[in-house]
């Protein structure tokens, strides 16, 4: 065989081995997409205990009066801090974009200076490459059980000096439905009137009415901060289901164009491979030729 077509055998050699390894990433992502989807639904039945437990706890008069006290201080510190949750690896299509956009110009609206802490290598240099440089950076977890450690951190991080008071805002992407994601964003610090609104109404499931039993203040810091948790994993858990949805998406891209291209690789190499035959053919045939001719001339004795 000529060079060219042992070239394009080696090419075709490398092809399927990559398309290998892009189906082996694809049903990681697919795997991992389930993972993640369940642990969200999982958690929602706990975050509405959680949310109904603090409906009971502003049903209380004393305690709800508190509350707006710590919002109007809370409302005038006017310091506003951002957490966004992107990815480290990359075959993600355009997932840290979408985000890093949605994130800038939703922080572009808001009063004051904003403090960023990004999730992620790929959205921390899309974000610091956009003009807003994240003064933190987190690790993507890798599993269910590293997403506790995460939250643990981000909380340490972006927990104001001196008791002071800032808004924490969430931004990532969540999955929808049809394999597809959209940016969202929580405004999880301070607890806003409308939240606070929301809850106070929240219809109690059974006509029994919902009473604190001894320390109203203390239970109602523990539900705040089972509240921030939920509201932390979740965000996280939706935006690694989100990150494998685009991965998988790319892959099966991916794994689209490399058969279309092994399909066109294979048509080249036996279309070559067929032309090298005719031609040691010919050269067989010219051969003989050129052996028989030259003796049927020769006149008989």
């Amino acid at each position: 065989m000529s060079n060219t077509t042992a070239n394009l055998r080696r090419t075709i050699d490398s092809a399927g081995d990559l398309q290998g390894v892009v189906r082996t990433m694809k049903a990681l992502a697919a795997s991992s997409v389930g993972q993640y989807e369940t642990s969200v639904r999982a958690l929602a039945e706990y975050y509405r205990t959680v949310e109904l437990g603090l409906a009971a706890c502003f049903r209380d008069a004393g305690l709800a009066l508190a509350v707006e006290r710590g919002r109007r201080v809370k409302a005038a510190a006017g310091t506003i801090r951002a957490v966004v949750f992107g990815s480290d690896q990359g075959l993600v299509g355009q997932f840290n974009d979408i985000v890093a956009d949605y994130t800038i110009k939703t922080l572009a609206a808001l009063p004051g200076k904003a403090e960023v802490w990004a999730v992620g290598e790929r959205v921390h240099a899309r974000l610091q490459d956009a003009g807003v440089p994240p003064i933190g950076q987190f690790s993507v977890p890798n599993s269910i059980g590293a997403i506790v450690p995460l939250i643990g951190e981000i909380l340490v991080a972006t927990d104001p000096p001196h008791g002071a008071v800032t808004e924490l805002h969430l931004f990532y992407n969540r999955p929808m439905s049809s394999a597809a994601y959209v940016p969202a964003t929580q405004q999880l610090l301070p607890l806003d009137e409308a939240w606070h609104r929301r809850l106070a109404v929240l219809r109690w499931p059974s006509g029994n009415i919902p009473e604190l039993i001894n320390d109203g203040p203390v239970c109602l810091r523990t539900l705040i901060r089972e509240y921030l948790f939920i509201s932390l994993f979740r965000a996280c858990a939706e935006s690694l289901a989100s990150e494998n949805t685009s991965r998988l998406a790319a892959m099966e891209r991916a794994d689209r164009n490399i058969d279309e291209l092994l399909e066109n690789l294979q048509a080249r190499f036996h279309r070559l491979r067929q032309s090298d035959i005719d031609e040691e053919l010919f050269d067989v045939i010219s051969g003989f030729e050129a052996l028989i001719l030259p003796a049927a001339t020769i006149p008989k004795n």
